[in-house]
């Protein structure tokens, strides 16, 4: 009790010392002209955007909401600074609740929710001296259907470039495909669903991502978000040996070349070279070409070349050759 006793001493004695006094009375007078510029400013009028949740209610059991509605909208209120504050410390604006039935149009499949109805549930809940300036909001739209859905396959978008001497032997999505529901009339135009835009570069490994989905107007796609894998391989520079054929040529005449055989370079990745054959490769010699400009030599050019093969090239384009009847 003694020792806080002289603390009580010391403490009094401290504050209300001749400078101290001064100093609280400054301090008093500058709480009191701050509380005045407070209240004249509060008493002024201004304008504050506050956000109010919209939710939609009364949905049947079968029926699929395909766009999102938005959940918040922001209403521009006007009124003096006293009630403005009021409505950001309090819970004053409760969501409001919209009955599907009255803005669903069942023939059509879709659902407009004006602004003026807006206005007329936030303002049932505003003070009296308040009035409304603006309402936003991403979308005050739906559209829903009663169930009909098909499954589609998911399509990458962007920009997917390996590192140098790699390119994209796979991809793989996880799932492989989603359900999408939307209007008949939509469903019958979605043949894929397309990953929001990627960029990714200069990789010589596996990459996996979660990514989003695009979304379309009136369609709900599900999963949304989906997990790609994705496969680079190195490339590597090969060549096969691929026998010469004639085309356009009259039944009953062969063309033979010399030498029969031609070697074809490409680049394939490494792990697809092994299910590379000289058969998936197709080099003609063409007769009317022959017969239109005989010369010493035919030219000859590689028409068909397997899937995966790149930059694929023959090693002579032109060579000897004799028709036989």
């Amino acid at each position: 009790m003694l020792n806080i006793r002289k603390t009580y001493k010391i403490v009094r004695d401290f504050l209300f010392s001749a400078l101290n006094k001064e100093f609280l009375i400054f301090l008093f007078f500058l709480a009191v002209s701050g509380t005045f510029w407070l209240l004249m400013t509060l008493n002024e009028t201004y304008e504050k955007e506050l956000p109010v949740v919209v939710r939609i209610s009364g949905v049947p059991k079968n029926v699929v909401i395909t766009t999102d509605i938005s959940d918040t909208v922001y209403v521009t209120v006007k009124d003096k600074g006293f009630m403005l504050m009021s409505y950001t410390t309090s819970n004053k604006l409760h969501p409001i609740v919209l009955n599907f039935g009255n803005y669903a149009n069942k023939q059509t499949g879709h659902g407009q929710i004006s602004t003026s109805d807006i206005q007329k549930f936030v303002r049932q809940q505003l003070f009296a001296s308040s009035t409304i300036t603006a309402v936003k909001a991403d979308r005050l739209d739906f559209f829903f259907n009663y169930g009909r859905n098909k499954d589609v396959k998911i399509r990458l978008a962007g920009n997917i470039i390996p590192g140098e001497n790699y390119y994209l032997a796979h991809v793989q999505f996880s799932p492989e495909k989603v359900t999408v529901y939307a209007s008949e009339s939509k469903l019958d135009s979605i043949e894929s669903v397309s990953t929001e835009y990627l960029n990714i570069v200069n990789f010589d490994d596996t990459v996996v991502k979660t990514v989003r989905l695009k979304p379309m107007t009136g369609v709900k796609i599900v999963p949304d978000v989906v997990r790609i894998t994705l496969y680079p391989d190195i490339l590597t520079e090969e060549s096969l040996e691929v026998p010469i054929t004639a085309i356009n040529k009259p039944d009953g005449l062969t063309i033979r070349t010399f030498p029969q055989r031609v070697r074809v370079r490409f680049t394939v990745g490494a792990s697809m070279y092994r299910y590379i054959k000289s058969s998936d490769f197709q080099v003609v010699v063409d007769y009317k070409e022959i017969a239109a400009k005989p010369s010493d030599k035919c030219t000859l050019y590689l028409q068909s070349k397997p899937r995966g093969v790149n930059n694929a090239h023959l090693e002579m384009t032109q060579v000897d050759y004799l028709i036989e009847q």
